[in-house]
């Protein structure tokens, strides 16, 4: 009867987030230099599918098809997977401070994002530009699971993989990127140093269908997959010995978590830079708001994270238009003063976080 009402509710809850969702996903397509109503949204995306609708306008279509809804897409996407990240890693550490860029995806990422970014134009010349095109996210894609398996390897024992040591050893990793990092900024210009500074707080604008095509299965699979986790993570929770006890196989658990997460988070960040604050804030939000539980917990998350980044990003492209804002900004600017009310408010309460 329990197990009904639970899932009763858990199912309200998902619905309620998923129509949230789709309401800002309409929104976020309306606003912009160029009002698109949703009626016209509605049929120009029926007009496309092949249904018989009223004329839609040349201009609003390709708007909308070529540059709106491919920007979207991405940032449901990214938003998602940094949130699902953020729940199943917070989850396994069975710790609310962790981050998808603890374990080094996100400056491992970085830092091959700065080399080609200064060395690029060099590389260019020996490359075709289709391959130039894809030269940033495959480099920043590649950096982020070296860096993630580097700190792996040093987690891994004999017997078992130490999630102490995989954190420590992600800091250490972050850290060595970051010198890295600065030491190849000393030798860029200020046009590549400018660059650099806009991809490392977040950038859709860089969002197209081909892209998209390639990267989407990266990102969205690693994710869908981590829902399937739910159970186990709920069994570690109550410590990896009980985990055990009940059935499950904690090694093999670990292994796929780390695994699936530094995917998405690594796709994601060689697609739209290192977006901070969401793989951090959402799941936590949502723990304090709806409890424990993984299974609700984990599409919640991934849910949450695509709602706030596709509103940080509407306002990112509208607030100084018709320049934009680098997203990271908006993400930490929303998320923050939330934050540390929640914060504040389960002290006074005296919930545990």
């Amino acid at each position: 009867m329990k197990a009904k009402r639970n899932l009763t509710t858990n199912s309200a809850i998902l619905g309620s987030l998923v129509a949230l969702l789709v309401c800002t996903m309409f929104i976020s397509l309306r606003v912009g230099a160029l009002g698109i109503s949703v009626g016209q949204i509605v049929n120009i995306l029926l007009h496309n599918l092949g249904f018989d609708v009223a004329e839609v306008s040349a201009r609003d279509s390709a708007v909308l098809l070529s540059i709106r809804l491919p920007r979207l897409v991405l940032g449901v996407a990214v938003g998602g997977a940094l949130g699902i990240s953020g729940a199943a890693l917070q989850g396994l550490f069975r710790n609310p401070l962790v981050e998808p860029g603890i374990i080094g995806v996100s400056n491992g990422a970085a830092l091959m994002a700065v080399v080609v970014l200064v060395f690029g134009p060099s590389l260019a010349l020996f490359l075709t530009p289709n391959l130039t095109t894809w030269l940033l996210p495959v480099a920043a894609f590649s950096g982020s699971l070296a860096a993630t398996y580097i700190a792996y390897q040093f987690s891994k024992g004999a017997y078992q993989t130490d999630v102490t040591i995989l954190i420590l050893a992600g800091v250490a990793i972050t850290a060595l990127c970051a010198a890295l990092m600065g030491i190849v900024i000393f030798h860029s210009n200020e046009t590549a140093l400018r660059s650099f500074t806009f991809w490392s707080m977040g950038d859709l604008s860089g969002a197209s269908w081909d892209k998209i095509g390639f990267a989407i299965w990266l990102i969205v699979l690693p994710a869908v997959t981590l829902i399937g986790q739910s159970q186990s993570l709920n069994a570690m929770a109550l410590g990896e010995s009980e985990a055990r006890h009940l059935g499950v196989e904690v090694e093999k658990i670990k292994h796929r978590i780390i695994l699936l997460s530094a995917l998405a988070v690594g796709a994601s960040v060689a697609m739209a830079g290192a977006i901070g604050f969401i793989g951090l804030v959402v799941p936590h939000i949502l723990r304090m708001a709806f409890g424990p539980d993984h299974k609700l917990i984990l599409p919640a998350s991934a849910i949450g994270g695509a709602i706030l980044l596709t509103v940080a990003d509407m306002i990112a492209r509208t607030i100084v238009a018709p320049t934009e804002l680098p997203i990271g900004i908006i993400t930490a600017l929303m998320g923050t003063p939330f934050f540390i009310w929640m914060l504040a408010s389960a002290r006074k309460k005296r919930i545990q976080i």
